[in-house]
């Protein structure tokens, strides 16, 4: 036992000060207080001040548009005649001008100038026109307060209902699935990093014959659980760091913010299982790895065969797309329970929807048992192949290695 302790001493304390893992653990926090920053400095010198007003000339030729003239920053002047309102674009008294046609009733057509080159109307003038000639229409037929709900757009709000017909206390909405996306990207990217950071030490071990000496002084099994409990310990802290962080850089962000931030909620469970998938999923990448190790002749090639699991696991973040179109797909269902993409896969569906408490339990289930299953295959594994060098076995030496092991 206490060889095992010194050996996950020593491995715990190698990786978290490797310099990738530093990287992974800050860049929440960092990243995270620097976009804060970034998007408070750009909103307040993006915001114009009250007297700079946009000014856009518009001809009236059908003979009613002369009210709400004012949208926000932006003010429209008229112009008798569509020469005036030419010269006035060149000289740049206006921005721009539009010319409302006398059939416009009939064909709903307004004709814009602008100095610009463009493919589309930027969608913040197209919705001032529309508001302006909305206003217009409607002066004369119906209260003022009822043109500013016909000019603005919907503004629908959804509350969900449990099964008993109470007021859900989570409620799904956009802005929710920020932190599990964010959470999801970030988890990905940590097992990935930590099975190449795994499979490189047992490739450098093996190179140098270090391994062997190692071998001298402890077993097998001892070596490698000692690096899956390092590997294991290591990504709890790190979780740890950015599961403690996101609610603090979240408060900040809607009290700096508020609107869009304000709204944006943490799921219940999702600091629970979010420690006990990233705990589950660096275990099942740490065994895997040293599969992967103990079949590969040097650290690049072992790199290079853990591409298989470790791309897998982005799977559900190249579906992210398909998964809010289609959140109740079986597809998810079976991304949740598959060991490799369950971790990246449950921290998505946090956010967007239920999860069935059978789905959990046996994403878990499974997840431990190829933890263990694996373990096993793994110790059997590098028990045969521990000495040999420059050569990788093929797929029939491993099975022959299994049953004799």
């Amino acid at each position: 036992m206490n060889k095992t302790y010194l050996i996950f001493k020593h491995e715990f304390l190698h990786t978290i000060k490797r310099i990738s893992w530093i990287i992974m653990t800050l860049i929440v926090p960092v990243i995270a207080l620097l976009g804060i920053g970034i998007i408070a400095l750009v909103t307040t010198l993006s915001e114009p001040p009250e007297d700079v007003i946009q000014v856009i000339g518009y001809v009236d030729e059908v003979g009613i548009f002369e009210n709400q003239t004012t949208q926000g920053y932006t003010r429209l002047v008229p112009f008798a005649s569509k020469e005036d309102a030419n010269q006035a674009l060149v000289r740049k008294d206006v921005t721009e001008y539009i010319i409302i046609p006398s059939d416009y009733t009939s064909s709903g057509i307004i004709q814009r100038y602008t100095l610009e080159k463009e493919l589309i109307t930027p969608p913040t003038t197209a919705s001032m026109i529309k508001s302006f000639l909305t206003g217009n229409l409607l002066k004369d037929k119906v209260p003022p307060d009822i043109v500013t709900l016909i000019v603005s757009p919907l503004n629908l709000e959804v509350t969900r209902v449990s099964e008993k017909g109470d007021i859900a206390l989570e409620q799904s909405n956009f802005g929710n699935l920020i932190i599990p996306g964010v959470f999801s990207l970030l988890l990905g990217l940590a097992l990935m990093f930590g099975a190449t950071s795994l499979i490189s030490g047992l490739g450098e071990e093996k190179e140098s014959r270090l391994i062997e000496v190692l071998f001298s002084s402890v077993s097998i099994r001892q070596l490698l659980i000692s690096k899956v409990l390092a590997l294991g310990t290591a990504g709890l802290l790190q979780v740890l760091v950015w599961l403690i962080s996101a609610p603090l850089l979240l408060n900040l962000a809607s009290s700096s913010f508020g609107g869009f931030m304000s709204n944006i909620q943490i799921p219940g469970n999702f600091l629970i299982l979010g420690i006990v998938y990233f705990i589950l999923g660096y275990l099942l990448f740490a065994v895997l790895s040293i599969g992967i190790g103990a079949i590969s002749s040097n650290a690049r090639e072992g790199g290079e065969l853990s591409m298989f699991y470790t791309l897998t696991s982005f799977a559900p973040l190249w579906l992210s797309s398909l998964y809010i179109a289609f959140p109740n797909s079986s597809i998810w269902v079976v991304l949740t329970i598959f060991p490799i993409t369950a971790p990246v896969q449950t921290m998505l569906r946090l956010g967007g929807s239920d999860i069935h408490l059978w789905q959990i339990i046996t994403s878990i289930g499974v997840l431990v048992l190829s933890i263990i299953g694996g373990l096993f295959l793994s110790i059997k594994i590098f028990r045969m192949n521990m000495l040999m060098h420059g050569k990788r076995p093929g797929f029939a030496e491993i099975i022959h290695s299994l049953k004799n092991a």
